[in-house]
């Protein structure tokens, strides 16, 4: 049985970026951010993905990766981009899931790996305060 609060901590803020490249270029060269990972392609969740390494957490650069990416659908809405989702760690991603939907959360997917390598859900965010809210296994 899961106690209450069973989230650990926030892992990273993601935000939606209509050209990964020039988003790591300000957050290096405006920003002076050092340890940004090299942009990676993730097919199976229509996204390029990049990690900025921050002594607080990440912050998760997410580009669109082919034509059903559902990244498109945020970018024609926020054209410059924006924060998409936020991430918080769990213990185990399958008692989080069920336990989100005994709560009546929409759980938008079945877990699957996420760009940690590690399991991932994401609960709709018309039932969390217009948040987008993933969800990942603590690697």
């Amino acid at each position: 049985m899961m106690s209450k609060s069973f989230l650990g901590p926030l892992n990273h803020v993601g935000v939606a970026v209509p050209d990964i490249y020039k988003a790591i270029d300000f957050y290096e060269n405006i920003l002076g951010v050092e340890g940004i990972t090299t942009p990676i392609d993730l097919p199976s969740q229509g996204v390029t993905y990049s990690f900025v390494n921050l002594s607080s957490g990440q912050v998760e650069l997410i580009q669109p990766y082919g034509e059903n990416s559902p990244i498109h659908k945020f970018l024609s809405k926020n054209p410059k981009g924006g924060q998409h989702h936020i991430c918080f760690e769990v213990a185990d991603i399958h008692k989080a899931s069920d336990k989100m939907k005994e709560k009546g959360m929409r759980v938008l997917n079945e877990p699957r790996i996420g760009a940690h390598g590690t399991l991932v859900v994401f609960l709709h965010p018309g039932d969390s305060g217009g948040v987008l809210i993933e969800l990942m296994e603590t690697p």
